[in-house]
């Protein structure tokens, strides 16, 4: 296997992935206190959205990779 084969169907998984889940979501440190033996820390949860047509552009580029590395004029 070669490193397009490799790459086109890791767009694939990402392409399905990012359709089926629709974004991710991380927590970010805002804040941090410590007063002596106390922490206290501030969390913000965050969400990244993927828009539906970049995962079908990342599925159609992968598909087109997959079909045309192989072939050599």
């Amino acid at each position: 296997m070669n490193a397009i084969k490799i790459l086109a169907i890791v767009l694939i998984v990402a392409g399905v992935l990012a359709l089926v889940y629709g974004g991710f979501s991380y927590i970010s440190d805002t804040h941090t206190t410590k007063l002596g033996p106390l922490k206290l820390v501030v969390q913000d949860k965050e969400r990244v959205n993927i828009p539906i047509w970049a995962g079908v552009v990342a599925i159609a580029v992968g598909t087109a990779l997959l079909l045309f590395a192989g072939k050599k004029s």
